[in-house]
């Protein structure tokens, strides 16, 4: 006996059937070895199943403790690996009612979109799928939400004239059964070989330097690209000894930035203080670090003179002019100490109000000699105007006494008067 592996449904559900050796088989399982198409008896029922190549027992075993079952499979009580029975090779009237079911399976979601308007429910019918005895008719929709469909399920089944199976599938379902095609042109990978979803993180897509762009690693299904996994098991075996990428190493001279890999020549991007993007292959690379730690050159990148503070990236200063000689980091280090200010002696305050008062005298000093020594010869002098003690003179009604301060009780009256009535005047006030 043999293992063979088949495919089916809409889903596509795997299926492990046993076939007889060529000795012993009969010769209809013999005629199975030529025909790919054949009838299967899943735990669904009757279905049209298509057969692939045998398995070795090693390729069985890890086709069985594969965890199929995780991630976003269809939501129903069949499990994606199933044993099936091959019941006989599809004939030419197993084909044509297989196509038949196809064609009417449009029909069919057509009118179940336009029951669906009626109940008002949240969710989205993506597909249907008729058996090949049309005993059952499964639904496939998508949901954000738990929906009681109960009444809908009824109409349908009044509709249809048979029994009716509700299947939520999740996103990446969707794509697999309305098989769409994926932005690199060709079907999408789910559609047609494709039978687990690898989980796939945004860590992969950073270390192959792959554009972080959702619009470029993202799929018809709005997840990430399944091709990202493809070639993660090669860039994560280069990123074994190396630090993440985007990993930075300070030193005296600058930073140095890891910007990437290269998977063809299986060397490093390494950015360099300068903005220079430097090669370095990836066995050397823990020499490189040591080098650049001790502050040795590297390659004919030459190093930059020390930056202020520890781990800054170094700036490139020009180098005066009449000098053919560049200047050294012991020179430069020299001229950067001369010109920060030396720290301030500390004084006490008698020592600092003395100083003060005898700055603000030679100040007060200096300007009458600057206000002495200004030549007024020449020019005409006017005259002050005569001051008047009041020019406006005083107030009608108004008292002076002595000192040049009105009575208040006089000015009050005088002011009373001059506003007229008050508030409460014309009320009987006053």
């Amino acid at each position: 006996m043999s293992i063979y592996l088949a495919t089916f449904g809409k889903l596509r559900y795997l299926g492990l059937a046993e076939v007889a050796d060529e000795d012993g088989a009969n010769p209809g399982q013999k005629e199975a070895y030529s025909s790919r198409w054949v009838v299967l008896k899943t735990l669904r029922g009757l279905e049209m199943g298509l057969l692939g190549g045998s398995l070795s027992p090693e390729q069985e075993e890890k086709y069985r403790t594969a965890r199929l079952g995780d991630g976003e499979q269809g939501r129903g009580p069949e499990p994606m690996l199933q044993d099936v029975e091959i019941v006989q090779v599809a004939g030419a009237e197993d084909i044509e009612n297989w196509y038949q079911c196809r064609s009417d399976e449009e029909q069919v979601l057509v009118r179940a979109r336009e029951i669906l308007l009626d109940h008002s429910l949240n969710m989205k019918l993506v597909d249907v799928e008729y058996l090949l005895d049309r005993k059952k008719l499964f639904f496939y929709f998508t949901s954000e939400q738990r929906v009681d469909f109960r009444a809908y399920v009824r109409d349908l089944a009044r509709e249809f004239r048979t029994r009716i199976e509700m299947r939520q599938i999740g996103v990446r379902d969707e794509a697999r059964v309305v098989e769409g095609i994926s932005p690199c042109g060709r079907a999408c990978c789910c559609s047609y070989w494709l039978h687990q979803f690898t989980p796939i993180c945004i860590r992969m897509v950073k270390e192959q330097k792959l554009a972080l762009n959702p619009t470029k690693i993202s799929g018809i299904c709005g997840r990430l690209m399944c091709c990202m996994a493809y070639e993660h098991p090669v860039y994560n075996e280069l990123w074994k000894d190396l630090p993440g990428p985007g990993a930075k190493i300070r030193t005296e001279q600058g930073v140095y930035v890891l910007e990437g890999v290269d998977l063809a020549t299986k060397q490093v991007q390494i950015r360099f203080p300068s903005g220079r993007i430097v090669p370095v292959s990836i066995a050397e690379f823990s020499d490189f670090r040591d080098a650049v730690l001790r502050g040795e050159e590297w390659g004919d990148e030459p190093t930059t003179p020390a930056a202020q503070g520890r781990g800054s990236t170094a700036r490139h200063r020009p180098e005066r002019q009449g000098s053919d000689r560049p200047e050294s980091p012991e020179n430069t280090t020299d001229r950067r100490r001369d010109t920060h200010p030396a720290p301030k002696e500390k004084i006490s305050l008698e020592e600092h109000l003395a100083r003060r008062e005898s700055q603000v005298n030679e100040e007060t000093t200096r300007r009458r000699g600057k206000s002495q020594s200004r030549p007024d010869e020449g020019r005409p002098r006017r005259s002050a105007p005569p001051k008047r003690e009041n020019r406006r003179g005083p107030l009608p009604g108004e008292a002076r006494m002595e000192g040049g301060r009105p009575s208040s009780r006089r000015r009050h009256d005088d002011n009373k008067r001059r506003r007229g009535p008050g508030r409460n005047m014309g009320r009987g006030g006053e």
